[in-house]
């Protein structure tokens, strides 16, 4: 693999973990808005207050397309490549309820490198942390291909 060794001697290994990010209702509303997903524990917060959540919470996949940015501060050991493509998800899982007004952040291990043309595929468990809860809002086997 020559130049991406390095991240075969990061197997197992956390390689990441983000910043806090607040998920705030303008955020939940603009996600509903690009989806069309408009339903009520989503985008309602006087009805949502008297649901089984309390209020608003964010849509699962608005959780998991943080993703990308979240981590986009966490730099991989490896040289600049090309581009980075999303290849996929082989699991992901929607533990907690994010409740608007709370803070997440994305962990990332690198679970396996697998080499492609012209670069590596990577596959990594992504977890996103919900702060002040003991589990995760989500986890995610995620597929990154790297390409030079």
């Amino acid at each position: 693999m020559g130049q991406h060794d390095d991240l075969l001697a990061l197997v197992g290994s956390e390689i990441g973990v983000s910043e806090w990010e607040t998920i705030d209702q303008d955020r939940i509303d603009a996600f509903a808005g690009a989806t069309g997903d408009h339903q009520w524990i989503h985008v309602d917060p006087v009805r949502a207050a008297q649901g089984p959540f309390g209020g608003t919470i964010a849509h699962g996949y608005l959780t998991l397309s943080l993703i990308p940015a979240l981590l986009a501060d966490q730099p991989l050991p490896v040289p600049t490549p090309k581009m980075g493509i999303n290849y996929g998800l082989d699991r992901a899982r929607f533990i907690t309820p994010v409740p608007v007004g709370s803070r997440v952040r994305a962990r990332r291990r690198l679970d396996e490198v697998t080499e492609v043309a012209g670069g590596v595929q990577l596959k990594m468990t992504v977890t996103i942390e919900l702060e002040g809860s003991d589990k995760p809002a989500l986890v995610a086997e995620t597929l990154t291909r790297l390409l030079w």
